[in-house]
């Protein structure tokens, strides 16, 4: 499944939540799925700046494709981080890269967000970005 196609059935999962209770209900449910992260990978390298929450993102290049974990001491950041984790997670630098971030205002995350989860939000897409280009000028 490509990227675009992992974002349009997210816009359509949070199409059918009716109301801004059952979508956090949503992410928090995905980030209780997230399998977490080692202690060991739990280092400042791996720590998102800009979040209000402790997140960790670490990711590996393996057959060409960027395979991405996280974890957060937070209950809703760990379900977005999930979220992400989801769609950009087994994808090549390239297809990463030319992908967008737009599914995020399709589903109205960001307007219910506080100003500082929100930065983190933005802070956790810039770093699967930076993974991206860093594991392409690698290669």
């Amino acid at each position: 499944m490509t990227i675009r196609e992992k974002q349009q059935e997210i816009i359509d999962e949070f199409a059918f939540l009716d109301d801004w209770e059952q979508k956090y209900e949503y992410i928090i449910d995905l980030g209780k799925e997230l399998k977490g992260l080692a202690e060991d990978k739990k280092t400042d390298e791996n720590l998102i700046k800009g979040c209000q929450s402790k997140v960790w993102i670490d990711a590996e290049f393996t057959d060409g494709k960027l395979y991405f974990n996280a974890d957060s001491d937070g209950i809703l950041p760990k379900g977005i981080v999930s979220l992400l984790v989801s769609i950009y997670s087994g994808h090549s630098t390239t297809e990463i890269l030319d992908s967008d971030f737009e599914f995020i205002s399709a589903i109205g995350l960001q307007e219910f967000l506080s100003p500082s989860r929100a930065n983190g939000l933005m802070a956790m897409t810039k770093q699967i970005k930076f993974y991206a280009v860093a594991y392409q000028l690698k290669s």
